[in-house]
């Protein structure tokens, strides 16, 4: 999976300076009313501001509106999903969302009246909840009362500003936040190469570079192949943030043995598109997605990698309205989103400007899939400074998102040169402290052993209706198993206890299937933009494989039954707690099962090691059918 936030800053063309400094009269009359920042205002602590910046610089920024009735809302994405409801698979267009549930076009002009003012051009999504408003530096700063300047914070040259943006009460009341006026980012992919760990001369045994094809025995979506799905008639989507050679993906499908549509890829370049850092996760969103769901058309959309290249990003794709699954395999850890609000480098409603759009997802019908995280239960250990807490991954921890956990695939292998002996006999929750012993005998430093599928409680989100009641939501079994410095900043192995306690939140993560990089998968790569340029196949892992492999599937099974099938999320713990459940909990309790800290409770049907566990995905084709009345 890839965490998203650089330190980018979104040029357009320069607008006019005319009526810079101009409002009406009437306007610049009225009390102003300070508006959240989604990255911002006091960047005070540990930022140095070292300069203005050139007035006549054109940036861009994305003024976020508040959803209204929301909770009218809520009720009828319920209802979508819900068999012999009026509105059951009965979904919105874009239009009919914004006319329900957007502020008011009346108070979206008075918004870019007010703007065009001072000479910022605007641009007005289609669902009335976002603006994208582009001016010069000293357009922003008269309209909202800032001074943005040069300064550069952990490093990173960025642009900021010390004064929290204003604007005139009537207008400022219906605005979530405002995002882009700070450029500070720390998002990143997390796909997870398989590590050069084993000893050349310790060959494992079992699946070590699965193909498409080992999905589908796996998880029983054969079946679904020999009824004659095959995805045709659907589009995936995928939301990324970085570039990736389309060639590559037919390349891959070729190799493989697996006919496809052709020119079935469509890239859309939002905000200008981004370069290609973390073009790999890109490249096994699009291979692995369209491997499952052969003949669906894919629609690729690329942001900057910034806050409002990647809400932006969502935004068109949710929009477009044509993509009725979509997935995302970048994220960032709440508990640096946390951080980052305490420090003033977030507002709280960065998180909800999110997801209001999933929320709009799910009302029109869209299954949207997010990958759960790859460092365990301690999703914010893979950067350079870890800390070593327990956190979930946003946005999987959004309750409009299916959550992607993942686990390690049986598979075993003896250490000749350590006289270890390593062995996965059933399919377990990820978490590398199954290596311990190994690592240890190779001078490896605990840290290493910090990777695993994601999941826990979030901090922001709270316990969804549909997963309350479920039994093994909101308690937990755990794996005491690691001596953790006070200051969060190391930590090192102990002896396994077996603990157990109660949490609050969303619970992560929804569904898991395979991720780990030792029983990872193939995929194939060629330069970054020069398509067949040291081509070949390396073997990757993460939850970044499962979420769209999810989509893939999403979009198999809906041309499978010529349904589509929506908001995953309250069906299909309606399905676990059902005697033919689709899904296999995997609720063993112990070292043996955890994602470095949360297990299996035996006899629950959910933990947030694995979420509701692995899917019979047959059976739960077969459970989404539309009711027959």
């Amino acid at each position: 999976m890839k965490n998203w936030k650089n330190n980018l800053l979104t040029v357009a063309a320069a607008s006019s300076l005319l009526f810079a400094g101009t409002p009406s009269l009437k306007v610049a009359a009225e009390k102003n009313q300070v508006v959240p920042q989604g990255t911002g205002a006091a960047i005070l602590q540990g930022t140095n501001y070292f300069g203005d910046m050139d007035p006549n610089e054109v940036v861009t920024v994305d003024f976020v509106m508040k959803l209204q009735n929301k909770d009218d809302l809520e009720k009828y994405i319920k209802e979508t999903v819900t068999p012999n409801s009026p509105h059951f698979r009965k979904y919105l267009n874009v239009n009919e969302f914004k006319a329900k549930f957007s502020p008011s076009t009346s108070f979206i002009n008075s918004v870019t009246s007010f703007l065009k003012s001072y000479g910022i051009t605007t641009n007005v999504h289609p669902n009335n909840l976002i603006i994208t408003a582009t001016g010069t530096v000293a357009q922003l700063n008269n309209a909202l009362n800032i001074e943005l300047q040069h300064a550069s914070y952990k490093g990173k040259k960025i642009h900021a500003t010390k004064k929290k943006p204003e604007l005139p009460k009537k207008i400022a009341n219906n605005i979530l936040c405002i995002l882009g006026l700070n450029n500070y980012s720390n998002l990143e992919s997390r796909a997870v190469k398989q590590p050069v760990a084993l000893d050349p001369n310790d060959v494992p045994k079992g699946p070590l570079s699965l193909l498409p094809k080992d999905l589908q025995n796996h998880y029983n979506v054969t079946p679904l192949y020999q009824k004659g799905a095959t995805g045709a008639g659907q589009t995936i989507g995928i939301v990324t943030l970085a570039e990736f050679n389309p060639d590559d993906a037919y390349k891959f499908w070729d190799n493989v043995g697996i006919p496809t549509k052709p020119n079935r890829i469509n890239v859309s370049d939002v905000d200008g598109g981004s370069g290609f850092n973390g073009y790999d996760e890109t490249t096994l969103d699009v291979e692995q997605s369209g491997a499952i769901a052969p003949q669906a058309d894919i629609h690729v959309y690329v942001g900057p990698n910034t806050d409002t290249g990647f809400i932006d990003a969502f935004s068109k794709s949710i929009n477009d309205n044509e993509a009725k699954q979509i997935s995302v395999s970048w994220g960032q850890s709440e508990l640096s989103i946390d951080s980052y609000v305490q420090q003033q480098l977030e507002a709280p409603e960065y998180e909800e400007s999110f997801n209001q759009l999933f929320m709009q997802a799910a009302a029109q019908g869209i299954s949207m899939f997010a990958s759960a995280g790859d460092a365990g239960a301690y999703d914010e250990t893979r950067g350079e400074n870890p800390v070593y807490k327990l956190t979930t991954d946003f946005p999987a921890s959004s309750p409009f998102i299916t959550a992607a956990g993942g686990t390690t695939l049986p598979f075993q292998f003896h250490s000749s040169s350590t006289g270890i002996d390593v062995k996965v006999s059933e399919e377990r929750a990820w978490g590398w402290d199954y290596l311990h012993d190994y690592f240890t005998a190779r001078n490896r430093p605990d840290a290493f052993l910090f990777s695993g599928g994601g999941g826990g409680f979030s901090s922001y989100f709270s316990t969804p209706d549909y997963q309350k009641g479920v039994s093994g939501v909101n308690t937990f079994s755990a794996v005491d198993e690691w001596n953790i410095s006070s200051d969060l900043s190391n930590a090192t192995f102990k002896q396994p206890t077996n603990v157990s306690g109660v949490g609050t939140g969303r619970n992560v993560p929804d569904l898991s299937m395979a991720a780990d990089p030792y029983t990872g998968y193939a995929v194939y790569f060629s330069d970054p933009g020069q398509p067949g340029t040291n081509a070949g196949f390396a073997t990757y892992g993460g939850t970044s494989f499962v979420a769209p492999q999810l989509n893939g599937l999403s979009a198999l099974i809906n041309s499978a039954d010529n349904t589509q099938v929506g908001f995953w999320n309250p069906q299909i713990y309606r399905f676990a707690g059902q005697a033919s459940s689709p899904f296999t909990p995997l609720n063993k309790q112990g070292a043996d099962n955890d994602n470095l800290f949360y297990t299996g409770t035996p006899g629950t049907i959910y933990n947030q090691a694995t979420g509701l566990g692995i899917p019979d995905v047959t059976k739960l084709a077969e459970q989404f059918k539309p009711v027959k009345k």
